[in-house]
């Protein structure tokens, strides 16, 4: 692979921080979760057939994965990085919704969150961050899999706010986690250095085979906010409404990063 197309390497998140955000971000949850009515637990979501109140078992499963694999035998190695996570998702989707639908049937939604939230703390706690867990797609690192339980929660949170129709708070770490993961994400898929992707004020990635500028703008730009890049990185929003609503700015011949979203679904 030539200087041009190399992929980027992988990028390092301060254990201490991420495990603060995940703690954070589900506590936001919980919150939001605690105050629905029946009817608003009833509401649909823009995930397929889930209601609000499968999402927020979804939520709970995010976070009561990393207990249920901190339960089994730690496997010798790792086998999946940070950047290889993103893609791998997709595969686990119908696995996912069936669990999803057991786990909301019954069940209250807050109790399932407050006691999750219970169990992760008391399993995670005393885990050093080089623990390797199993996983899907593959055994991780506990630190780097508490990044990816960060991504799960901002999206799901903001898949939350906009079924409820009203905002939810986002921890800053976990955004800024999120954010950069799945920008990282994009420079794996199309490594290069023609397009500067920016989405301030947490991530800078370049990305796409070409020409490389060296000094100076960049020929081809594309700017967005955390929350606009997170919804086209997961195919909550569609890349040419983005443009088309100038929440996504996108200058240059090689800026159209439409055939290269979602990076995550």
């Amino acid at each position: 692979m030539s200087p041009a197309t190399r992929a980027p390497r992988a990028r390092r998140y301060d254990p201490a921080k991420t495990r603060a955000a995940v703690t954070v971000q589900y506590a936001h949850v919980r919150r939001a979760v605690r105050e629905l009515t029946p009817e608003q637990l009833a509401l649909p979501t823009r995930l397929g057939d889930w209601t609000v109140r499968e999402l927020a078992a979804h939520l709970s499963m995010a976070v009561g994965s990393v207990t249920r694999a901190l339960r089994q035998p730690a496997p010798a190695a790792a086998e999946v990085t940070l950047l290889d996570w993103p893609s791998a998702t997709a595969r686990y989707a119908a696995g996912t919704d069936e669990f999803v639908h057991r786990l909301a049937a019954g069940q209250d939604p807050a109790e399932l969150l407050e006691r999750t939230a219970g169990e992760y703390e008391e399993a995670v706690a005393p885990e050093p961050d080089d623990r390797v867990v199993p996983c899907r797609p593959g055994a991780m690192l506990l630190a780097d899999y508490l990044v990816t339980r960060c991504v799960e929660l901002v999206v799901h949170t903001d898949d939350l706010a906009a079924a409820l129709g009203r905002e939810i708070p986002f921890d800053r770490h976990a955004l800024a986690t999120a954010t950069r993961l799945l920008a990282d994400a994009l420079a794996a898929k199309a490594p290069g250095g023609s397009v500067e992707v920016r989405v301030p004020p947490f991530a800078v990635v370049q990305c796409v085979e070409g020409p490389r500028h060296t000094r100076g703008t960049p020929p081809n730009v594309v700017e967005t906010d955390p929350l606009t890049w997170i919804r086209l990185a997961t195919g909550r929003t569609d890349w040419a409404e983005a443009v088309a609503a100038a929440t996504a700015v996108a200058s240059g011949e090689r800026a159209d990063l439409g055939a290269l979203l979602p990076v995550m679904s």
